[in-house]
């Protein structure tokens, strides 16, 4: 399986957010390889995007968003939680794609670890859950997941239309247009979405 090129990422963010469903997210932790199939994902793009991070401009908390496409935007929600994006677009143009959901695939038994006492349903079934499982934290902000580190994304299989289903965002703020915007897209029933 190879790895998502720089110009997969180097697109609209729509077309960027569909065709992530299905591919595989890898982190390697401690030489141990976890993996998961993308089963669901939510688009914000632009300034203008009242839900994005980067509504404000360009601040120290979402740099990451105006860097080059292909790369890791991570951030630290609720003083708990980790959730992972994937910058898309042009540099400087803020666009991202949160990661909400996983199919575990690889290193259960350490995402297990990771997440006790939660059946396997649970372990990646939202973007703060997988995080915690995969260990994704701070340290891999403006991670190049176009490069086999610690962090990147492969091929996997591509979804097909009928697979996909699109609606609103989930638990966004900002207004009418940015809470009402059919920018999460998810594999239709897949028993590892977030809700």
């Amino acid at each position: 399986m190879g790895l998502l090129s720089r110009k997969f990422y180097a697109r609209p963010t729509l077309a960027v957010a569909r065709d992530l469903l299905g591919q595989r997210l890898v982190r390697l932790l401690d030489s141990h390889r976890l993996s998961g199939r993308i089963v669901e994902v939510e688009a914000y793009i632009g300034e203008m995007d009242q839900a994005s991070h980067a509504r404000p401009g360009l601040t120290n908390r979402n740099a990451a968003m105006y860097g080059p496409p292909g790369h890791a935007y991570v951030y630290f929600i609720y003083g708990l939680y980790y959730c992972l994006n994937v910058v898309t677009e042009a540099k400087g143009s803020p666009a991202a794609v949160l990661i909400r959901a996983l199919e575990p695939l690889e290193g259960l038994e350490m995402m297990r670890h990771h997440r006790p006492n939660r059946p396997d349903r649970e372990l990646t079934n939202g973007p703060a859950k997988l995080c915690q499982a995969l260990a994704v934290n701070k340290s891999q902000n403006h991670a190049d997941l176009c490069q086999r580190d610690t962090l990147w994304i492969q091929d996997g299989w591509l979804a097909t239309g009928e697979q996909i289903a699109t609606s609103p965002r989930v638990g966004v703020r900002g207004d009418q247009t940015a809470l009402a915007a059919p920018w999460r897209f998810y594999i239709q029933d897949h028993p590892f979405l977030s809700r």
